[in-house]
């Protein structure tokens, strides 16, 4: 059993207070989509609370196995090899739903959520340390655009060769939804699910109280920037600190602007808490993207905290 969580994607957890004498306590992790699972969980039953963490893991795997862009018989990997073909796919309701998602999503931030966009990848080594070249950004601009993609709701086609769907801006968010929705239809309602930093809380803990979750500061690892007392609902935070370099004093994260091809500079970090956990993440992609435009687009959202270039916050976190 695990004591706490680690720190992960702008997470400095604080360990909730020991459960009632009556409740049982369980820790749980594993590897899951690319990084730690950690589920937390009480309840009256431990025998109970086996059983919902099995049927939550088994969730998790099968969405790995659904939308990884790694395996080559996920249905992503399938959409991706009919690129520039002239053939559609034919999508089942689970990815239909995703899809319209995604498209929503586009919409609502301008074209700046793209789910064609990860194609960026192939320009920017993070282990290496170069910049692109123009010509190499170039090559790779006929393949982004959500709008090149043909989608009427049920079959979907990428018209240009090259051309890929990732599900990465929101896939572990859904995986930890998902993985919640499991648990509480196995009776447990206290508790939270962690996939690598994004979270979802179940419920409060069998006290009653909130569960703390401590916020690291993108640029100090070891230092607790704010903390969020939560009952349930999702928290995710989009940061230039897991994937990185910096060339002349500048960073250049994983965190791509779809129109250019270069990574955004504006914010060091943006958490936000929301109903669900794929709404949090959302939200705080598509407010890093905007650059200075997204604080206030975040404001009208209803919820934000943000760390600018300079280390400084900016805003507040409202608890759902």
């Amino acid at each position: 059993m695990l004591s706490s969580a680690p720190q992960q994607r702008g997470l400095a957890w604080a360990p909730p207070e020991a459960a009632e004498p009556t409740e049982h306590d369980l820790g749980f992790s594993f590897v899951a989509l690319g990084g730690e699972a950690e589920l937390r969980l009480t309840g009256h039953s431990q025998a109970l609370l086996l059983e919902a963490v099995e049927a939550a893991q088994a969730e998790i795997l099968r969405i790995e196995r659904q939308y990884s862009r790694y395996r080559i018989d996920s249905v992503l990997s399938c959409i991706n090899a009919t690129a520039g073909t002239g053939c559609g796919i034919r999508v089942d309701d689970e990815t239909a739903g995703l899809l319209h998602f995604a498209d929503r999503l586009f919409q609502q931030s301008q074209g700046l959520f793209d789910i064609t966009s990860g194609v960026w990848r192939r320009a920017w080594d993070f282990r290496s340390g170069r910049l692109p070249s123009e010509a190499e950004l170039a090559a790779l601009r006929p393949c982004v655009g959500w709008d090149k993609v043909r989608w009427d709701g049920e079959s979907i086609y990428l018209q240009h060769a090259g051309m890929e769907l990732d599900f990465g801006g929101f896939g572990k968010e859904y995986a930890a939804d998902r993985a919640a929705a499991v648990l509480l239809s196995h009776g447990v309602n206290s508790g939270y699910v962690n996939l690598a930093g994004d979270i979802r809380v179940l419920g409060p803990h069998p006290s009653g109280r909130p569960w703390q979750m401590g916020l690291q500061h993108p640029r100090a690892p070891d230092t607790v920037m704010a903390h969020v007392a939560m009952t349930d609902g999702g928290l995710a935070t989009s940061g230039d600190y897991e994937r990185y370099f910096d060339v002349n004093g500048q960073r250049y994260c994983h965190l791509i602007d779809p129109r250019s091809g270069w990574p955004v500079q504006h914010w060091q970090s943006i958490s936000v808490v929301a109903p669900l956990c794929i709404a949090a993440g959302s939200l705080s992609t598509c407010a890093m993207l905007m650059g200075a435009a997204g604080a206030d687009w975040l404001r009208a959202q209803g919820a934000r905290l943000a760390v600018d270039a300079q280390g400084r916050m900016d805003g507040h976190l409202w608890t759902h």
